[in-house]
């Protein structure tokens, strides 16, 4: 009849074929994980938009806020490319981090260089939790090929992280409560962009 037929589990193990055992849950997990990962991506070129539109190409930094800007707009145009592949509806919270991205940006950058680096630490201090906690979901083996592009995308943002942390991150005013509030926002979009 061409239709698949599995064993009972045994000591809590499938006799099914992984592809056998992909199923709608495994599907619907990747589809969150691509949702709230393309939401962050467009989030990050929002934010970085924000901070050269203060910041400009002259000040302590630009360079590599620019460097930075590149290649979270490659993961974005990544990110976009698969959920059109694999008809992901996208949040609907867009337009909001569309906003709230490129004012975050801006009120760092006016803040001066050392707190848009704040910024950027922070966030990408979350993200690299994030990635780390859904390459541990995704070790299953079931989407290799989301699995690599997060690998993939968490090594730039660690990357990210330090060179903001090399460019004085930690010598922003308030350091530690910018950084704070900035990391528990950036985990509430996680979680709104999951559902959302």
């Amino acid at each position: 009849t061409g239709v698949q037929t599995c064993a009972l589990p045994i000591w809590g193990r499938s006799a099914c074929p992984r592809s056998a055992a992909a199923g709608p849950m495994n599907r619907a997990r990747s589809a969150r994980m691509l949702r709230v990962d393309q939401a962050g991506e467009y989030g990050a070129t929002r934010i970085y938009a924000g901070q050269l539109a203060v910041l400009g190409d002259r000040a302590p930094h630009s360079p590599e806020v620019v460097a930075m800007a590149g290649q979270e707009a490659d993961h974005r145009r990544r990110f976009d490319a698969l959920i059109a592949e694999r008809g992901v509806r996208p949040t609907a919270l867009q337009p909001v981090w569309s906003v709230a991205g490129f004012a975050l940006g801006a009120a760092t950058a006016l803040m001066g260089p050392e707190a848009a680096m704040a910024c950027t630490a922070a966030i990408e201090e979350e993200i690299d939790r994030h990635y780390t906690q859904q390459l541990d979901e995704l070790a299953d083996g079931d989407d290799p090929e989301l699995a690599g592009m997060i690998a993939e995308f968490r090594d730039d943002e660690r990357e990210h992280r330090d060179i903001a942390l090399a460019a004085g991150a930690e010598r922003a005013p308030a350091y530690p409560l910018l950084s704070g509030a900035i990391r528990l926002g950036c985990r509430l979009a996680i979680r709104l962009s999951e559902r959302i």
